[in-house]
């Protein structure tokens, strides 16, 4: 169950090459924009997931203030309860964190913590307010946080470029490490939701085996193949059962979500 909330917080994952392509000032969301999935384990709904856009002032300049909210409800509550709530603050026109929250809690496991970015000397100083420390981490350029990630990918300009079968990296830093994320892309596929069908592309991401997935699990994330660059839904096969998160609600797109 958590692992999908992440996921779902993660979905960063959906796309591109950062390296070499460089996002573009945001063109795929605005303040305001926010959505929220339903996340099934079998037929049970398990819980939600939520995600908006604000607006903050850092280094005196108005920036990004994202929000992830992820909880479990119902029966899934009184057997597992999660509330996690994942922020990030970034730069509106490079894409880059300035700053992350990390406050969960997962069935009794607890985290809070706060990291800023010192991009330009390619550090990261993580406050853990559990545990009373403070670290300074080595980070490689344009480095994003586990939230962070989904935004600045989601403004790349060649995500609709990619051939079938080619993977593309990321470098997130999570769990007082840098993480090398690798993402495949599947294909395109007309996708049935709620609000009808809607073209999609398909990816499976992979990460460094022990990290949040395993290699071998078998995750797939479909986002609209239109300006916003919307998740739709993902999947996730596991030794017993299946996890689904599909879109239940949204607003405040920055455009129209194009449906066949």
């Amino acid at each position: 169950m958590k692992k999908v909330l992440l996921i779902l917080l993660f979905i960063s994952t959906v796309s591109f090459d950062t390296a070499s392509n460089p996002p573009k000032k945001s063109n795929a969301f605005d303040v305001g924009e926010w959505f929220q999935f339903r996340i099934h384990y079998g037929l049970i709904n398990a819980g939600y997931a939520e995600l908006e856009v604000k607006e903050a002032i850092k280094n005196n300049k108005k920036v990004y203030h994202a929000k992830g909210y992820g909880y479990t409800t119902g029966v899934t509550k009184f057997f597992f309860k999660v509330e996690d709530d994942y922020q990030s603050y970034f730069d509106k026109e490079t894409g880059n964190p300035y700053q992350f929250v990390r406050k969960i809690d997962e069935g009794g496991y607890t985290k809070n913590q706060e990291g800023f970015f010192d991009q330009s000397n390619k550090k990261v100083l993580v406050k853990d307010y559990k545990r009373k420390t403070e670290k300074t981490f080595d980070i490689p350029s344009n480095t994003q946080d586990i939230l962070s990630s989904f935004y600045y990918l989601r403004n790349h300009s060649t995500i609709d470029k990619l051939k079938v079968g080619e993977s593309v990296n990321i470098d997130m830093f999570f769990d007082d490490e840098t993480t090398k994320f690798k993402l495949k892309f599947i294909g395109r596929e007309d996708l049935k939701t709620k609000f009808g069908v809607i073209s999609t592309m398909k990816f499976r991401p992979y990460v460094q085996a022990g990290r949040v997935f395993k290699e071998e699990e078998s995750l797939t994330v479909w986002i609209s193949d239109d300006k916003n660059r919307l998740p739709l839904k993902v999947q996730a096969s596991l030794a017993v059962g299946s996890l689904k998160a599909e879109l239940e609600k949204y607003k405040g797109l920055k455009h129209p979500l194009v449906k066949k």
